[in-house]
């Protein structure tokens, strides 16, 4: 067994069996819809979605908008525009975008059809902020609430009550006609109202919730903010279908396959972590501390699989994402253990306000950090886990990879 080889080609089997092309294909080569059809996609997965739907629908398509992140854009689709815009900070871009959105979608009749793609970072992404409120009051928020550590379904129940399209409010706008949402969830669970923030189904998150969670985390806004908060979004959503195509349940799944086919004996502890992702590192490395010791019922070679998507409280100053953040912490907890490997990994091929998608450790990843002159504490103490990983030749680099179904966390044990 070539350990490295092996986790290399689990990362990229697992991604590439959750790209949403097929499952957009799957949703509506068999439907018919009459009268205009309208593509709207928002999300990282956004241009892919909608290339494949265009692919399916091009002779209907009236028109439509595309909003995905800086560099996730591959050319041109039809007659779609396509708008490139923030994440996970909104920005001016997707202001514009999502106006664009709104005024193709204004006129639509119930004879019409929108059909919705939506996969993970459409909350930033799709943004139009209430009356009253300044874009950079919610990208204020954002980054607060981010750097406090709270987690996606808790920011996006704050950004909900603040936006336009938000928590219903985009079905709301399209109520005179129907809309198909074909969602790519990267919330654990797949709760149709926080993945993207649900603008196209009913919202379960109510005031009471955002304003308690501004409070939980102590997040500083202006008087008027907390106004702006008290108003409800849309509870009954009746003009939407929702198709979900895919989720990170699958990408586990395609991980036990992927790694099944390479000799390891794969075990599937959890698809729903959430956890801070020091913690999670921690307890990767302490498993792998008892496989080794002989203390575990996991016997090597195996393969410890897990999905979903931590958080990391920022202190430092440093850089890096959430899954940097867990490898370097595992890390720290596997030094000197032979034979031995743990990966954290992004679906999108993006982790945090960086160009990597993850980190990939081993036994010999502290040591090489203090054998360069700064000690892997140096570094996870400064929220620096970019920089230490690269050192460390532990960077994992994909591109955006065009699906976005959260991140997957792999600890592999050879013989």
């Amino acid at each position: 067994m070539n350990i490295s080889r092996d986790a290399r080609g689990i990362i990229d089997q697992s991604i590439k069996s959750v790209k949403p092309d097929a499952a957009v294909i799957s949703a509506l080569e068999d439907r018919f819809f009459g009268g205009k059809v309208v593509i709207i996609a928002i999300g990282k997965a956004a241009f892919n979605m909608a290339d494949a739907a265009y692919g399916i629908l091009a002779d209907q398509v009236t028109g439509g908008v595309v909003i995905t992140k800086y560099g996730h854009a591959e050319g041109t689709i039809g007659n779609l525009d396509i708008v490139e815009a923030g994440h996970p900070i909104v920005d001016h871009n997707s202001v514009k975008g999502t106006k664009k959105v709104l005024e193709v979608t204004e006129k639509l009749g119930e004879k019409d059809h929108v059909i919705f793609l939506v996969s993970g970072g459409g909350s930033a992404l799709f943004e139009l902020p209430m009356e009253g409120v300044e874009l950079e009051e919610i990208m204020d928020i954002t980054d607060q609430l981010l750097k406090s550590g709270a987690d996606i379904v808790e920011i996006n129940t704050v950004r909900k009550h603040l936006s336009k399209v938000k928590g219903g409010k985009f079905a709301e706008h399209c109520r005179n006609t129907n809309i198909l949402s074909i969602v790519l969830s990267d919330v654990i669970g797949d709760p149709l109202d926080a993945i993207a923030s649900g603008p196209a189904y009913k919202d379960s998150s109510t005031s009471a919730e955002a304003l308690d969670i501004l409070r939980q985390y102590q997040i500083m806004v202006e008087p008027h903010i907390l106004d702006v908060l008290k108003t409800e979004t849309p509870k009954d959503v009746r003009n939407c279908e929702t198709v979900i195509a895919g989720s990170v349940t699958a990408l586990c799944r395609a991980a036990e396959e992927a790694a099944s086919e390479k000799g390891y004996t794969p075990y599937l502890l959890s698809s729903t972590i959430d956890c801070e992702a020091r913690e999670a590192g921690r307890f990767f490395s302490a498993i792998a501390r008892e496989i080794r010791n002989g203390t575990s019922s996991f016997k090597a070679p195996c393969a410890i699989i897990a999905g979903g998507e931590t958080v990391v409280k920022i202190k430092g100053s440093g850089l890096g994402g959430r899954n940097q953040e867990l490898a370097l912490s595992c890390a720290q907890g596997i030094e000197g253990l032979r034979d031995t490997l743990f990966f954290s990994v992004g679906s999108d091929g993006t982790d945090g306000p960086t160009d990597a998608a993850g980190g990939i450790v081993d036994g010999e990843t502290a040591a090489k950090l203090r054998d360069s002159g700064i000690p892997l504490e140096i570094y996870l103490d400064n929220n620096d886990s970019y920089h230490a990983l690269d050192r460390a030749n532990g960077l994992i680099m994909t591109g955006p990879t065009g699906t976005n179904v959260n991140d997957l966390m792999v600890l592999l044990v050879s013989l």
